[in-house]
């Protein structure tokens, strides 16, 4: 479950598809161990499955173990934990990396960050110094959380790199240094109009069942076609893209709405669009009548949970830059039991946007 897919960075239409080991229902009980599988992967002849050529394999990941008086009460079967967590691979503009959950240093269950070239058979680029070769975990401005989940990492139009920590119900962000130590945190020069425009186009509540979080990688997105002549990237037209998604719990069962965001990548970073409804997969299930849906939202109670965990260019050869015609990748759980994934044009995507500016 929670998948990652990425495009092979030597054999022809062949993707890498990383996922959660899930663990069988007879071992759930006693087993406190996880592990992320990895594979390469290619199309089934009739173009729907994209399925492992060989058995997966196991990332050779290293549990961590912090301070385990951090983990209490509810939280306190953290501190057992031994392996990572939901990790999510993805392309940055040089290299691939992988950010997971383990245990923490610095909060009872943290994120941390790994080159993810030496992580598996990656080729002769392996030899190439680069940061996080030596898995870092990563930190954020003050306060912490008691878990910290789904940070991602963004580049601007300098390469400046940065972490993204949250999305609601206040922005934080901050650049990033080589030891995983950050600054201070850049959105309070936006919070206000980031949160205006969030609030236009996202139901928000002080409900405790519903909740707005952060949930892919990020990717730089220049919004002209490849094929136009005169598209050309620059500060106007080229923007980070992520996916954030709208929680609602019913019951026990939780319901996830994804929107796509655009932000500027050059001072002050602020939210410059985001998707005016919510983006449906085909094949989800949906309410069998109009009357069964909420007003505040388009799925009904027994509506499959279905999450989107991370976006990547489809072309091999595509790292963290594409165009409004390229081919992307989304991919997602179901269910906490399965993993699945979608292509879609950047332009598809990203169709219909509310803009923030004039809010």
């Amino acid at each position: 479950m929670n998948p990652s897919i990425i495009p092979h960075p030597e054999l022809l239409e062949t993707w890498i598809i990383t996922a959660q080991l899930q663990t069988p229902p007879s071992a759930r009980i006693a087993s406190v161990w996880f592990a992320e599988l990895v594979c390469n992967a290619a199309f089934s002849e009739d173009k729907r499955v994209l399925s492992c050529l060989e058995p997966p394999l196991q990332l050779p990941i290293p549990a961590t173990f912090g301070d385990s008086s951090r983990c209490v009460d509810d939280l306190s079967y953290f501190s057992l934990s031994v392996g990572p967590h939901d990790a999510r691979v993805f392309y940055g503009p040089e290299i691939p990396y992988t950010i997971y959950g383990s245990n923490s240093f610095f909060t009872c269950f943290g994120q941390w960050i790994s080159d993810f070239r030496i992580l598996v058979d990656w080729g002769i680029d392996t030899i190439l110094e680069h940061e996080f070769r030596q898995y870092r975990e990563l930190q954020r401005p003050m306060p912490w959380n008691a878990v910290e989940k789904n940070w991602f990492l963004f580049w601007d139009d300098l390469g400046q790199m940065f972490i993204h920590h949250d999305i609601a119900p206040v922005r934080v962000f901050a650049k990033l240094e080589l030891d995983g130590s950050v600054g201070p945190n850049l959105a309070l020069a936006t919070a206000n109009s980031d949160q205006t425009c969030l609030k236009r186009f996202l139901l928000q509540s002080e409900n405790p069942t519903e909740s707005i979080h952060q949930a892919t990688n990020s990717l730089a997105i220049t919004l002209c076609a490849l094929s136009d002549q005169s598209c050309q990237p620059d500060t106007t037209n080229t923007f980070v893209l992520f996916i954030i998604q709208q929680k609602t719990l019913r019951g026990l069962h939780p319901v996830y709405e994804p929107y796509a965001v655009l932000t500027r990548r050059s001072m002050p970073y602020e939210i410059y669009a985001v998707s005016s409804k919510p983006i449906w997969i085909f094949g989800r299930k949906i309410a069998a009548k109009k009357s069964d849906v909420p007003s505040s939202t388009l799925f009904s109670d027994d509506s499959e949970m279905l999450y989107v965990t991370t976006i990547s260019w489809k072309s091999q050869g595509q790292k963290y830059h594409g165009y409004i015609d390229d081919t992307l990748f989304l991919a997602f759980g179901r269910e906490d039991s399965a993993a699945g994934g979608i292509d879609v044009t950047a332009r598809d995507l990203l169709a219909e946007l509310g803009m923030c500016a004039g809010i």
